[in-house]
C-alpha cells in the first residue's frame, strides 16, 4: 500500500486547515455510493427477472475488483501519489453513472458493466482515501476526521435505498433516478478532488509489494483477522442486497415502494452506529467493545428466523448496529498488534473486501437450493459467528510475523 501509512506524519510540516480535507469527505461519500450494489440486487431481480443466484451476482461483480485491483493499486499509488489515485477512482465511478444515464439501462449485460466500474471506482478510492485523509488533517485531529469521513461514507451507502424509494413515493419516478443523481454527485467530488493540495510524507523504507502482503499470510493471527474481513463484508453485503427479497418473499412488500425498508434500517443503523462507535470508544476497551458488537450482530440475523413482521424489519436495524464497527475493530487492533507492517496489513483488509464478491451468491444459491430467501441468511449468520469466535480470541498474542 502506499507508503505514506508508515512514513513521516504530516505534523512534520504546515497543519492543514479544515477546509483543504472537505474535498477528501466528498470522496468519502461517493466511496458510500458503491455500497448500492446491495440495494441494486433487488430492484434488478425485478427489472429484468432473475433467479436468486444471478441476482446475486451483481454483488460479485461490484465487490470482485476488490481483490484484483487493491494491492496493484496501492503499489501503483506509490509512484503516482494518493491524489493521483483518488481522481482516477472519481474518474471511474463517474463513468460508471454514466453509462446507463446516457445509453440506458436496457439489459442486463450492461448493468453488470455499471456495477463492475462501480466496484472498480470504490476500490481504488479505498486505497487512496484513508492515507489521503491523514495528509489533511492537522496532527490531533487525523482519528476524528479519519471517524468523521466513515460516518460520511455511512451517509453514501444509505442514499443508496433510500433514493429510489423517495423517487416512487413522492414523484413517481423509477429507481433508475438514482444513476443521474449518483454522477451529478461524483463529478462535485472530481471537481473538488482537483484543488487539493497534498504534501508527500517520507517515504517508506520497505514499501510494501504483492510477495510481503501474501507472506504474513502465514502467520495465524493475520490470516484469521483477514478472513474476519472477508466474512464480515460478505455477510455485510448479503444482509443489504437480502433484505428486500426477504421482505417481498416473506410479507410481499413492494420493492418498488417500500420494499428496501430493509436496506435502508439497516444502512440506517450502520451510520449511526459509525458515529456513536467513536464516543464509545472513548471509554470502552476496542477488545471488548468487538464482543459486544459481533454478539449483537448475531442477535440480529437470529431474529429473522422468527415469523414475525415488525420483529424482521427491526432485525434488520440490529444487525446493522452489530455490523457499523466491526471493519474498523479488525483493522485496527490488527494494526496495532503489528504496527511494523502497517502497509502490507493494510493491502490485505483492502483486498479481503473482495468477501463481498462471494458471500452473496451462495446466499443466493443456497436461497435457490432451499426454496426460500429466508434460508439464503444462514451464510451471513454462520460468517458473524466466526466473527464472534475470532473477537473472543483476538486478544491473545499473535505468532511472530515472518
Amino acid at each position: 500500500m502506499s507508503s505514506d501509512l508508515s512514513g513521516a506524519h504530516p505534523s512534520a510540516r504546515r497543519a492543514p486547515s479544515a477546509f483543504r480535507a472537505f474535498p477528501v469527505f466528498l470522496a468519502f461519500l461517493a466511496m458510500g455510493f458503491g455500497d448500492a450494489v446491495g440495494p441494486f440486487v433487488g430492484l434488478a431481480k425485478q427489472q429484468f427477472d432473475l433467479s436468486n443466484f444471478a441476482a446475486q451476482l451483481i454483488a460479485f461483480m461490484g465487490f470482485i475488483m476488490f481483490g484484483i485491483l487493491s494491492v496493484p493499486m496501492g503499489i501503483y499509488q506509490d509512484k503516482r501519489g494518493k491524489k493521483f489515485i483518488l481522481l482516477l477512482g472519481l474518474a471511474v465511478m463517474l463513468a460508471s453513472m454514466l453509462i446507463p444515464t446516457v445509453l440506458g439501462l436496457t439489459t442486463f449485460p450492461v448493468f453488470l458493466l455499471t456495477v463492475l466500474l462501480l466496484g472498480a471506482g470504490a476500490t481504488t478510492l479505498q486505497v487512496a482515501g484513508n492515507p489521503l485523509m491523514r495528509d489533511v488533517s492537522a496532527p490531533a485531529k487525523y482519528s476524528r476526521n479519519l471517524s468523521l469521513a466513515q460516518f460520511v461514507k455511512a451517509i453514501g451507502s444509505l442514499s443508496g435505498p433510500l433514493i429510489p424509494v423517495i423517487a416512487a413515493n413522492a414523484w413517481g419516478l423509477d429507481w433508475k433516478i438514482v444513476f443521474p443523481v449518483y454522477a451529478a454527485a461524483i463529478a462535485v467530488a472530481l471537481a473538488a478532488g482537483m484543488t487539493l493540495r497534498v504534501e508527500s510524507a517520507a517515504p517508506s523504507a520497505r514499501p510494501a509489494t504483492l510477495g510481503s502482503c501474501l507472506a504474513l499470510l502465514r502467520n495465524g493471527y493475520v490470516s484469521m483477522m483477514v478472513l474476519a474481513i472477508f466474512l464480515y463484508v460478505g455477510a455485510e453485503v448479503s444482509v443489504s442486497s437480502g433484505a428486500p427479497l426477504y421482505l417481498r418473499e416473506r410479507f410481499g412488500v413492494d420493492i418498488s415502494r417500500i420494499g428496501l425498508l430493509g436496506t435502508g434500517l439497516f444502512f440506517a443503523a450502520l451510520t449511526i452506529g459509525r458515529f456513536s462507535g467513536g464516543v464509545i470508544l472513548n471509554w470502552l476497551k476496542p477488545k471488548v467493545f468487538f464482543v459486544i458488537t459481533s454478539i449483537l450482530s448475531v442477535a440480529g440475523l437470529l431474529g429473522l428466523f422468527v415469523p414475525n413482521g415488525t420483529l424482521a424489519v427491526a432485525s434488520f436495524f440490529v444487525a446493522g448496529l452489530g455490523f457499523a464497527n466491526i471493519f474498523p475493530l479488525v483493522f485496527s487492533i490488527t494494526i496495532d498488534r503489528m504496527p511494523e507492517h502497517t502497509n502490507a496489513l493494510s493491502g490485505l483488509m483492502v483486498m479481503a473486501i473482495v468477501g463481498g464478491a462471494f458471500l452473496p451468491p451462495l446466499m443466493g444459491w443456497v436461497a435457490d437450493a432451499a426454496g426460500s430467501v429466508q434460508s439464503g441468511f444462514v451464510v451471513p449468520l454462520a460468517a458473524v459467528a466466526y466473527i464472534v469466535w475470532v473477537s473472543l480470541v483476538s486478544g491473545r498474542k499473535p505468532q511472530a510475523a515472518a
